[in-house]
C-alpha cells in the first residue's frame, strides 16, 4: 500500500514536468495570433457588407487593407523572423530538455534510495505509548553488569611493576582485615589504576558494605563509575541502582548527573537524558571535566529526542588547564548498538535462549531499527517453530516492536 501510495504521488508530479520537457514552449506564437485575428477581420467585413452598413466600396478598401497586413503576417511565421519568436517550432532546445529530463530522474531515483536507507516501508505509524512501553521493557530485561562484562575485552594499560606490588600487598592487607575502610577505598582506587575495573568495583562495594549507613553519595557514585567503566560505558541495572542511591543522598551530584543521563539515553529515553544533561551543563564550570563529554554527546541525544539544541551546548570543549585531571571515563558515549550488535553476533554465531532472542527484538525497537527487528523476529520464527512456550514470549516481544499483529 506504500508503495502504490508513493508512486502514485510521483507519477502526479513527475508525469506533467516530463511532459512540459519534452513538449517545449507554446506552439502559438505573435504571428499564428495575427493571422487568426486578420481572417476574422476579413469575415466581419463581409457580414458587415451583408447587413449593409458597408458600402462596396468600403468593403473593397478595408478587405484590401486586412489582406495586405495578412500576407505580412504569414511571412513573419513561415521565415521564422523575430515578431515569429515563440511560433511555430519554438521552445525549449532538445539539450535543455534532455538535462531537466535528466534531473527530474536524478531526484526521482534518489529519494528512493534514500528512503530505501533510513526508511522503513510497510510499518505503521509507532505511537509514543507504545514506544515508551517498549523502552520500559528494555530497562527491564536488559543485560546486567556481568553479563555485560562478559562481553568486554580487558583495555590495554601499561604495566606499572611498583603499582602491582602495591596493589598485591594491599590485597593480603584487606582480605586479613575485611573491615579496614582505608584498605579498601586504597584498594578500590588503585585496581581501577590498573584497569581492573571488574576487582575496582568489588572492592568499592565491599567498602559500602563495610560503611553501612555511613555510606555517602560519592561512594555511591564511585561504585557506580567503576561498574560503568568495567562494561565499557554501559550503565547496567546494578550500576543505576547505585546512581539512584547517591542521586537520593545528593540530588545536585554531578558525577551521578551526567552517568543517570548516560543511563537513560542508551535506553531508550534519550528525551530525558537531553534535559538531565542540558541542566547539568548550566550547573557547572567551563573546566568540570565531564563538560566536554556532554558536549560532545548532546547533539546525537538532542536528534534523537527530536528537540532542537543550543548551539552553544553543541562547542567543543574548551583545552584542559596545565595538570587537570580529566575525569576517568570513556571520550564519547558508547552507543548502545554495539551492545545490541554484540548480542545479534553471538546469537548468530552460538545460538541462544528465546529470551536473549527476546531482548534483541525489544532491543532494535528501542533503538528504532524495526526493519532488524523484523528480521530478528522472522529468524526466532524459525529457529523456535516447535517450542510452543519459547513462541510466546517472542511473540509478546515482537508485538511490542510493532513487527508482529
Amino acid at each position: 500500500m506504500f508503495w502504490l501510495v508513493a508512486t502514485i504521488l510521483t507519477a502526479m508530479v513527475f508525469v506533467p514536468l516530463a511532459m512540459v520537457m519534452l513538449r517545449g514552449g507554446p506552439q502559438e506564437g505573435p504571428a499564428e495570433k495575427d493571422i487568426a485575428l486578420y481572417k476574422d477581420q476579413l469575415a466581419e467585413v463581409d457580414r458587415d457588407l451583408a447587413r449593409g452598413t458597408l458600402a462596396e466600396a468600403e468593403a473593397e478598401a478595408a478587405r484590401a487593407e486586412v489582406a495586405r497586413r495578412l500576407l505580412a503576417a504569414d511571412r513573419r511565421a513561415g521565415q521564422g523572423t523575430p515578431g515569429a519568436a515563440g511560433g511555430r517550432g519554438a521552445g525549449l532546445s532538445w539539450g535543455v530538455r534532455a538535462a531537466g529530463l535528466a534531473t527530474l530522474a536524478v531526484a526521482l531515483v534518489g529519494a528512493v534510495a534514500l528512503y530505501s536507507q533510513v526508511g522503513v516501508p510497510g510499518y505503521r505509524d509507532w505511537p509514543l505509548a507504545e514506544r515508551l512501553r517498549a523502552a520500559q521493557n528494555f530497562r527491564a530485561t536488559r543485560p546486567g553488569q556481568t553479563q555485560a562484562e562478559t562481553q568486554v575485552t580487558p583495555p590495554k594499560i601499561p604495566r606499572d611493576a611498583e603499582l602491582e606490588d602495591l596493589v598485591a600487598q594491599l590485597r593480603t592487607a584487606v582480605a586479613d582485615n575485611p573491615n579496614d575502610l582505608r584498605g579498601l577505598g586504597l584498594l578500590a582506587r588503585n585496581e581501577m589504576r590498573l584497569g581492573n575495573f571488574t576487582r575496582a568495583h568489588e572492592a568499592q562495594a565491599r567498602l559500602i558494605a563495610a560503611l553501612g549507613g555511613r555510606a555517602g553519595p560519592e561512594e555511591y557514585t564511585d561504585l557506580a563509575e567503576m561498574m560503568v567503566l568495567a562494561a565499557d560505558g554501559y550503565v547496567s541495572p546494578e550500576a543505576e541502582t547505585a546512581l539512584t542511591r547517591a542521586l537520593r543522598a545528593d540530588p545536585r551530584n554531578p558525577r551521578a548527573r551526567y552517568y543517570s543521563g548516560l543511563s537513560l539515553a542508551q535506553t531508550g529515553r534519550p528525551d530525558i537524558a537531553y534535559r538531565m544533561w542540558a541542566g547539568l551543563l548550566q550547573d557547572s564550570g567551563p573546566d568540570d571535566p565531564w563538560v566536554a563529554l556532554i558536549r560532545r554527546q548532546l547533539p546525537r541525544v538532542a536528534a534523537a529526542a527530536g528537540v532542537p539544541i543550543d548551539e552553544a551546548l553543541a562547542l567543543a570543549p574548551p583545552p584542559p588547564l596545565p595538570g587537570q585531571v580529566p575525569l576517568q571515563v570513556p571520550e564519547d558515549m558508547p552507543d548502545p548498538r554495539a551492545m545490541v550488535s554484540s548480542l545479534s553476533d553471538r546469537l548468530a554465531r552460538e545460538g541462544g535462549p528465546p529470551e536473549d532472542w527476546a531482548r534483541l527484538i525489544r532491543s532494535y525497537a528501542v533503538l528504532g531499527e524495526r526493519g532488524a527487528a523484523s528480521t530478528v523476529w522472522n529468524e526466532a520464527r524459525k529457529t523456535f517453530a516447535d517450542n510452543a512456550e519459547a513462541m510466546r514470549l517472542l511473540t509478546q516481544a515482537a508485538r511490542e516492536a510493532q513487527v508482529a499483529q
